[in-house]
């Protein structure tokens, strides 16, 4: 079955950096587009960036632009979120899915404070 396995999350200072790991497994990874979404508390569930299956084309959250970067290796079944320039208002749960959201991981907590 389709699994898909956050890691990397935890407690930064403004300005910190974090990476992000999402390890897919249940499919055939290299031929779909995998997304970052996040979920602050209180607030809704957010896209926060997406890429194609090959990595060549990728969009990003207007809030995220110039920060934060999505990348891929079809060789592990890994998409990663690289988010530099942390700001508290980026403090959320992030989840990794498969497409547009035809399957989910648990979610990596981020928290940015000091």
């Amino acid at each position: 079955q389709v699994q898909l396995v956050e890691s990397g999350g935890g407690l930064v200072q403004p300005g910190g950096s974090l990476r992000l790991s999402c390890v897919a497994s249940g499919f055939t990874f290299s031929s779909l587009r995998m997304t970052w979404y996040r979920q602050a508390p209180g607030k809704e569930r957010e896209l926060v960036a997406t890429i194609t299956s090959t990595g060549g084309m990728t969009n990003y959250a207007d809030s995220v632009k110039g920060r934060f970067t999505i990348s891929r290796d079809n060789g592990k079944n890994t998409v990663y979120l690289q988010m530099n320039s942390l700001k508290p208002e980026d403090t959320a749960v992030y989840y990794c899915a498969l497409n547009w959201g035809g399957a989910w991981g648990q979610g990596t907590q981020v928290t940015v404070s000091s």
